[in-house]
Order: structure tokens, then C-alpha cells, then sequence
């Protein structure tokens, strides 16, 4: 997959507030669905990325603007896309759109890339999350998706990357 990453859903009830229109805190879980799809989508799921090397995201920060109400039933499509991937985070905008391609919502999200296997600093035995670096097959996958490369870019950016190993 290169360039951005498209996920279709629909409004459900249980998505809304008691006036059908979409509850503000849903469209974070929408956003949640759609990043983990995407990474699915590109051979390199969180489930591996916990089991093979025990890191995971983890939401630092997200901003998001709402511009127009969507509604009960209302079929949507989240557009995700990386907008900067470094050494431990990334940014992503995540564009959530009707049926039209209007915008509902748009969501820049910083994520970290954690170790699940930190020292412990509050409960005993229980690891603090700690910043560690995105495995190289994760990073070339990512990068593949950021808008204004080519092909032939997106290609030499994921063979530096994955020539170092699978991360």
C-alpha cells in the first residue's frame, strides 16, 4: 500500500448522542479503528509489533477539529495518513469524511512508540512504558504512506529501511 489508507464505516446508534448526531469522543475511537486497519492494511500489525518486539502506539497527544456533525447511519470513511515518522513517534492526520468527501473531523495525532518492558516506577511488577525506537519495518511502512513521495521513492526509502532487517 503507499499513500494514504482509507477506512469505511457507518454511524451506528450506539455512535450517537441522544439527537442522532455523533457523540465528540467517538470519533477518537473511529480514528483508533482506522490506524490499526491501516497498519493491518500494510503487513505490520500492532498484535506483532506487541508480540514480536513487546512495544506498542500509544496516543501522546491528539487535536482534533470538528466541522460538520455526522449522523446516525451516515456511511463514513476515515483517511489516514502519516505526516511525519521519527526515530520512537509519528504524526498521523486522520481526515474523517461523509459519503460527499466533506469533512466531519480532522485529528493530527502524536504517537509513541513504547517498550512494554520497562522498569517498574509506581505498583511492583507492573513496567512503565518507556519511548523506544520504531522497528525499521514499521518506519518503511509508514513512510511509504506519507504524502509527496513517489514510487520510486517510497521503494528506496523501504529497501534502506528493511536492508537493516525486519526490525
Amino acid at each position: 500500500m503507499s499513500g494514504a489508507y482509507h477506512h469505511s464505516l457507518r454511524v451506528y446508534y450506539e455512535d450517537t448522542d441522544a439527537g442522532g448526531v455523533v457523540y465528540h469522543a467517538t470519533y477518537l475511537r473511529f480514528a483508533e479503528r482506522a490506524r490499526t486497519e491501516a497498519l493491518r492494511e500494510l503487513g505490520i500489525p500492532h498484535a506483532e509489533l506487541t508480540q514480536r518486539h513487546n512495544l506498542m502506539f500509544m496516543v501522546r497527544r491528539v487535536e482534533v477539529d470538528y466541522l460538520r456533525p455526522a449522523r446516525l447511519d451516515e456511511l463514513l470513511v476515515v483517511v489516514t495518513q502519516p505526516l511525519a515518522v521519527g526515530g520512537a513517534s509519528m504524526v498521523l492526520r486522520q481526515d474523517v469524511r461523509g459519503a460527499d468527501g466533506s469533512s466531519c473531523a480532522v485529528l493530527i495525532v502524536r504517537l509513541a512508540c513504547v517498550s512494554l518492558a520497562g522498569p517498574s516506577l509506581g505498583e511492583p511488577g507492573v513496567a512503565e512504558p518507556r519511548a523506544a525506537r520504531i522497528p525499521p519495518r514499521w518506519r518503511a511502512g509508514l513512510r511509504a504512506m506519507m504524502p509527496g513521495l513517489t514510487d520510486a521513492t517510497r521503494d528506496d526509502a523501504a529497501g534502506r529501511d528493511t536492508a537493516n532487517g525486519d526490525g
